[in-house]
């Protein structure tokens, strides 16, 4: 089983790049950050004209979070509230998280709050997120052992993880009380698909517009796959395809697959 994460910053605005690559790379699971789109105007019919299901939690413009699925998914839920019942309703305003089952294995697709900057308010509601998030989690376990938490997390966890023309203090994706806050939810029993396969630095996922950063590899690896144990230990291979950062317009950030053996 194949599943892959990618922002794709307007699914609208990519979706030639993205049906291409699901040409290309036909994996069993697509999961979509940043989609920008209600979910009454998601360009459904490409998706489905090439054999997929589509499941959406989208808004105008902003966030949006998508599963792309060859076989139906089951058990599907959008939100934090779906899981945990006593939370507000207001976290779910911003459409964040969707999940669903193929196969026993659990998807869960993130996408993070960026936090702006150290010390603003949108960064005491990343963290505030984050606890959530990690709370969601638990109870997820407790429903089901083969989870994958996949999706823009927008932290990089290790130095490694940065190039190394910028300094990490206290820099937003990067400032240790994110870090530590991901590493709370990791010691629940998730382990990072990626650097099972790939210890090194110099491996990106996101890469700014400016400064020719994607030409000179001045990136940050902030799109995760994260897994159970018994699924880590099914990996076969988890890789970043940096081939659709190369396109005109692209997104800033590139595709990361996860390969589970069946």
């Amino acid at each position: 089983m194949k599943i892959a994460t990618w922002n794709v910053n307007s699914v609208r605005t990519r979706l030639e790049q993205v049906i291409d690559w699901l040409k290309q790379n036909p994996v069993d699971v697509l999961c979509l950050q940043e989609t920008k789109v209600i979910d009454a105007d998601f360009p459904r019919s490409p998706f489905e004209e090439l054999g997929y299901h589509v499941y959406l939690s989208g808004q105008k413009a902003y966030n949006g979070v998508a599963l792309i699925s060859g076989k139906p998914l089951v058990d599907v839920t959008t939100g934090f509230t779906a899981i945990l019942s006593d939370q507000q309703l207001e976290w779910d305003e911003q459409k964040r998280v969707i999940t669903g089952v193929i196969d026993g294995i659990r998807i869960v697709n993130l996408y993070v709050p960026n936090g702006a900057a150290v010390g603003t308010e949108k960064y005491a509601y990343k963290l505030r997120w984050l606890k959530i998030l990690r709370e969601y989690l638990r109870c997820l376990l407790l429903l089901q052992a083969d989870i994958c938490v996949c999706g823009d997390f927008n932290i990089a966890l290790e130095a490694k993880d940065i190039h190394d023309q910028v300094s990490p203090d206290n820099h937003i994706m990067a400032s240790e009380l994110e870090r530590q806050a991901l590493r709370d939810i990791l010691a629940m029993g998730f382990a990072d698909a990626f650097r099972k396969f790939t210890t090194e630095g110099g491996h990106y996922s996101w890469w700014d517009y400016r400064a020719a950063a994607f030409r000179r590899n001045l990136g940050w690896r902030i799109d995760h796959h994260y897994l159970t144990p018994v699924l880590y230990e099914r990996a076969k291979s988890c890789i970043i395809d940096a081939t659709p950062r190369k396109l005109t317009q692209p997104s800033d950030h590139a595709p990361v697959i996860v390969e589970l053996a069946i």
